[in-house]
């Protein structure tokens, strides 16, 4: 695929629909009044934030940091980093002030913005960091951001980029405790978009059109470049909600054709009784991701809806690799079902290989460790190049550090996932961040962090502690302790006492027999 000589926003505002005044994004006020926001909306007001970021003579490459809660507004601001050419840095609403203290240290934007709310000690963070300009934006339209870009101009053009010029950097939990900032260019993202808008067989208005129900977050990979950059590839309108409800969401479907969604939300979803196949009957497509789809709540939506769930694979340094195919593929076979339990075939464009512990390729049906490359794998970790170097094989191959195997037909399933991550709702938690603050609380002499099967969340962490000699620490207060300090999906759900931890004869924590010992957890009646 040939990659424009422009920016990002340059190939997404090229697809808006000739009718500028058409409706682009359904929303609501937080009072609940009706909030729509047309096409031209869209590129006028990213426009005069733009233009408001352009007058503060930032450096070439200047991060944007952002941690809002989402709206429109937000969409507009991320719009408007792309046409100015920054980077942009989003960060989880959940994210404490230890976690921002790094990210800001790490990055050091030259911009943060952040909630109104927030802004005495997110500033303190920022300015201590050297960051020159805090911003704020609120989810009621207000904050001197859009206070500061209401006088701006409508008018911009989108600054010129190529391919390997850095449009984002996602920050992805550490394995050591120290969180990594994938670098994700203009190349990886258009390329991803557009293979998927092919893959998944987006509607053109002359098709009939395709109209997204928008509920994820956008301060990650699923919710910004998959649904957002999807929608607008294809110049669809969203319906737009700030934060899910399942029965709203339900009741949105008559207006809607494709929806995308952890499997949280699809449990939660089976859980209302509104939930019916006349109430699904004008969706075209549900895609789950970002976390394991049980095959039983893939089978119970079947049941209810009538619908079978696309499930993909991907990753924040890679954005989409595999899917489930939406029709009938041609390079395999002509296959066209979506099977439970897999994720489909490699993206077009998209190599991938199953390897053993020596790096060499294994045949059909062999379990090893998942490796892939092609236009959409990242340029590396910020500020990070003996990491960067150590996570890709010869030949540009990126070490995904999951483990799968590829059947004959091509279908991939995820068997494992190296370095004990952990995937809750969703988010990928790192065991060795959590235990790295546990293991500095008074009392504690070492800890170790699993996950667990969840009904909701699909897998939930547990502390196991292990006191100092004479201590007696407190698991409430442990958890009550990490509430204050971590997102809160990173805090585990439980914590337990132990005299020890259960090791094998080279003296490596056994974190398979912890993970066996409360798999019943959470899934007693």
């Amino acid at each position: 695929m040939q990659f424009p000589s422009q920016n990002l926003y340059s190939a997404l505002r090229a697809a808006f629909p000739a009718d500028l005044d058409q409706t682009a994004v359904y929303a609501s006020a937080c009072d609940g009044r009706p909030l729509n926001y047309s096409w031209r909306d869209l590129d006028r007001a990213s426009a005069c934030i733009a233009n408001l970021l352009l007058s503060l003579d930032l450096p070439e490459g200047s991060r944007v940091a952002v941690q809002v809660e989402k709206s429109v507004e937000a969409l507009l601001l991320y719009l408007a980093t792309l046409r100015c050419g920054f980077i942009f840095l989003p960060l989880n609403t959940a994210y404490q002030q230890a976690e921002i203290d790094y990210f800001i240290g790490d990055a050091t934007p030259a911009v943060v913005v952040c909630t109104p709310e927030h802004f005495g000690w997110v500033s303190k963070i920022a300015f201590k960091a050297g960051t020159r300009h805090v911003f704020t934006l609120g989810q009621e339209r207000n904050g001197s951001l859009l206070e500061r870009a209401a006088h701006c101009s409508d008018a911009h053009t989108p600054v010129r980029r190529t391919k390997d010029d850095l449009a984002c950097i996602l920050y992805t939990s550490g394995t050591t405790g120290r969180s990594k900032g994938a670098m994700l260019t203009h190349g990886n993202l258009l390329s991803n978009a557009l293979v998927l808008k092919d893959y998944w067989g987006w509607r053109t208005p002359e098709q009939g059109g395709d109209v997204l129900i928008h509920a994820l977050p956008i301060y990650h990979a699923h919710g910004l470049f998959v649904g957002v950059h999807g929608a607008l590839i294809n110049g669809s309108p969203m319906i737009w909600f700030n934060r899910f409800d399942a029965r709203a969401v339900i009741a949105a479907m008559p207006r809607a054709s494709v929806f995308m969604g952890v499997p949280t939300l699809y449990v939660r979803m089976l859980a209302e009784p509104a939930l019916t196949r006349e109430a699904a009957a004008h969706m075209r497509l549900f895609i789950s991701g970002s976390a394991p789809l049980l095959v039983d709540t893939f089978a119970a939506w079947q049941q209810r809806t009538g619908h079978t769930i696309l499930e993909r694979y991907g990753m924040s340094e890679t954005v989409m690799l595999c899917s489930n195919p939406y029709a009938r593929d041609v390079r395999h076979g002509g296959q066209g079902e979506r099977r439970g339990g897999t994720v489909g075939f490699p993206l077009p464009g998209v190599e991938l290989r199953v390897v053993d512990d020596a790096g060499a390729a294994l045949p059909a049906g062999e379990i090893g460790a998942i490796q892939v490359r092609g236009p959409n794998v990242f340029k590396g970790y910020w500020h990070m190049p003996e990491k960067t170097a150590q996570e890709f094989a010869e030949g540009g191959w990126f070490k995904t550090g999951d483990v799968g195997q590829q059947d004959a037909r091509g279908y991939v399933t995820i068997v494992g996932r190296g370095k004990d991550l952990i995937i809750s709702g969703g988010f990928n938690v790192y065991p060795a961040e959590v235990e790295s603050w546990i293991n500095e609380m008074p009392g504690v002499a070492e800890s170790a962090v699993v996950g667990v099967p969840h009904a909701d969340f699909g897998e939930v962490g547990v502390a196991v502690v292990v006191p100092r000699a004479g201590a007696k620490p407190d698991p409430e207060a442990i958890i009550a302790r990490l509430r204050d300090t971590l997102a809160h999906f990173k805090v585990p759900r439980r914590c337990f006492v132990a005299s020890e931890l259960p090791r094998n004869s080279m003296g490596k924590v056994q974190k398979n027999l912890l993970r066996e010992q409360y798999r019943e957890l959470f899934l007693k009646a």
